[in-house]
């Protein structure tokens, strides 16, 4: 080789390092705008799930504090329903004969006038009686104490309630205390 040669091929060749070395900063470029688009991609999605996650959050706390609303009560609901089965324990002692006696009928109004009022404030707050006799048993609602044989009623049906069960609104407050029917033996 000569000098010539050696003079021409040199810009040649930088013309090459120079084409090669702006395809690198190019490829590098292309490289960074990619991890730059997978990082915004990935940021976006994060921020949609935060969002999601917020409004999950926001409608948990709703729904609970509408049900601290709606069963606020339950506790005293629960106190209170031994006072509503004394009262009907009080006016089912009573025998006929006496209810007839003037002496005793403004007690016994008074005694009935306090359970309709009672049965009405626990309407007024969503809290109902269970039906129980004559139903099927149902372990939701209803406990069976004993079983009880039957020829009457289908086995498994509510023939005794011993204690009144309870719901508010939609919650069991108190199961009914029941007598199952069972095949005679």
């Amino acid at each position: 080789m000569n000098d010539e040669q050696k003079v021409d091929e040199t810009p040649r060749q930088d013309a090459a390092e120079t084409a090669g070395e702006a395809n690198g900063a190019e490829t590098n470029g292309l490289d960074r705008l990619g991890e730059l688009e997978a990082d915004l991609a990935e940021a976006k999605q994060a921020v949609l799930y935060a969002q999601a996650e917020v409004q999950n959050v926001r409608r948990r706390l709703e729904k609970d504090a509408q049900d601290a609303r709606a069963y606020a009560a339950t506790g005293f609901a629960r106190d209170i329903l031994s006072v509503a089965d004394n009262l009907g324990r009080a006016l089912d002692a009573v025998p006929a004969e006496l209810r007839q006696d003037d002496k005793l009928k403004g007690l016994l109004a008074g005694i009935e006038a306090t359970a309709k009022e009672l049965t009405s404030v626990f309407e007024r707050n969503g809290i109902t009686r269970i039906t129980a006799l004559g139903e099927a048993l149902d372990p939701n609602r209803h406990q069976a104490m004993v079983e009880i044989p039957s020829a009457d009623a289908q086995p498994g049906t509510i023939v005794q309630e011993m204690q009144a069960g309870y719901m508010i609104k939609d919650r069991l407050l108190r199961p009914a205390l029941v007598g199952v029917a069972k095949k005679p033996d």
